[in-house]
């Protein structure tokens, strides 16, 4: 390796550092409609894992580039999700009448569960063991992360004040975890 590439940051590292810039990117270029569909963090989580899924097409340029690039990213995310959520509407007013209930997600995981037959349940173990495999590919500060946040309900504060960070970098670190993991399940 040369000594040039032993001095460039890692993207994961850049990532981090530019965590608070692309959320404020992306909240500042939300419009209402596509905000009512979706969360910031989520549309973060998701460029997040894009910029990871495509680090060895990245050649660092510096500070100022990877910004750019990574905003670029956030950028085709927004006009993406933006046109997904537009022809969808247009789709369902052309079905309007043919079902229009709106069910909540936890209504529908109660729903499933009472009508999993042997085969839904096994479906829904290899669902498990990939998450688990995918859990496991991860470091143990990725896994702790989510577990704390995720399984045990601690604040942001109390992830930070637990592994020595503030609050922005324990929400960063989730953002980046999460990003890993779900990189893990696709593949």
């Amino acid at each position: 390796m040369s000594a040039n590439a032993e001095s460039q940051p890692q993207i994961e590292v850049l990532l981090e550092r530019h965590l608070d810039d692309l959320h404020a990117y992306v909240r500042k270029n939300m419009d209402a409609a596509l905000a009512e569909r979706e969360s910031c963090a989520d549309l973060v989580q998701s460029i997040c894992r894009e910029v990871l899924d495509a680090r060895g097409d990245f050649r660092f340029q510096g500070e100022a580039a990877f910004r750019q690039w990574l905003l670029q990213v956030a950028l085709h995310k927004l006009i993406d999700r933006r046109r997904f959520y537009r022809a969808r509407k247009r789709e369902d007013a052309a079905r309007e009448g043919d079902f229009s209930a709106s069910w909540r997600i936890e209504e529908l995981a109660r729903l499933a569960r009472t009508l999993l037959s042997p085969s839904g349940e096994a479906m829904l173990r290899e669902d498990l063991d990939r998450l688990a495999g995918a859990l496991d590919r991860l470091s143990e500060t990725d896994r702790a992360i989510i577990r704390m946040v995720h399984l045990d309900g601690l604040t942001h504060a109390d992830v930070g004040a637990r592994i020595g960070c503030t609050e922005p970098q324990s929400r960063g670190r989730l953002f980046l975890a999460l990003a890993r993991l779900s990189a893990h399940l696709r593949h």
